[in-house]
């Protein structure tokens, strides 16, 4: 009978909660500003747990990346599954990003510092991209059953057009952060409702 967890289990343990007090503090001091101990201590591990885990500062921030985006891939498929229309199941997974970002402003700034970060490092903007793309995918997939749906021709593929739409809401969230007079929290929703009605309206 087994008495206690696995050597693999622990394993993940120590992962999971690496992970966990990266995201914090990330999240709270930004990516240069965060450094591995700070990590190890936060978790209540030793730097060499950090680095029997992770190759780099990069590789853990890929983690927590990662991490975020399978947790918000498995919330779209729900609300994308969820018994709504299409146009619904988008507007609706639009804003509850505006939501995420509202009640997690530091997750952006210290997501678009490691993007700036990549630029400069391109040994990494490989991962990054592949990671970053697969944001798009519940979008491109919905946008393709809505333009077939409505016999619509978009003018140019749902994957660029899902891009696009990304960029929209993210660049209206940083707006946000300065302009909160000129960008409400339902201006990416009004904003993309408006590309639908244009894009592919309805018979």
């Amino acid at each position: 009978m087994r008495t206690g967890p696995t050597r693999v289990e622990r394993q993940a343990r120590t992962r999971d909660g690496l992970v966990d007090a990266a995201e914090r503090l990330f999240s709270a001091r930004g990516f240069d500003a965060t450094v591995l101990d700070a990590v190890a201590d936060e978790a209540g591990y030793t730097k060499g747990a950090v680095y029997s885990n992770f190759s780099s500062k990069e590789d853990l921030f890929f983690a927590v990346y990662e991490r975020r985006l399978e947790r918000f891939l498995a919330s779209a498929q729900r609300t994308l599954a969820g018994g709504n229309d299409l146009v619904t199941g988008l507007l609706r997974l639009v804003g509850e990003a505006g939501a995420r970002r509202e009640r997690d402003a530091g997750w952006l700034a210290v997501f678009l510092e490691f993007w700036t970060h990549v630029l400069r490092h391109p040994e990494h903007r490989e991962r990054f991209a592949a990671i970053h793309a697969r944001a798009a995918e519940p979008f491109v997939a919905a946008m393709e059953r809505l333009a077939a749906a409505r016999g619509a021709r978009l003018p140019v593929d749902a994957r660029r057009l899902s891009v696009a739409m990304f960029a929209m809401t993210t660049g209206l969230g940083l707006e946000r952060l300065t302009q909160p007079d000129v960008v409400d929290a339902d201006l990416a929703v009004t904003m993309t409702r408006l590309w639908i009605d244009v894009l592919m309206p309805e018979d």
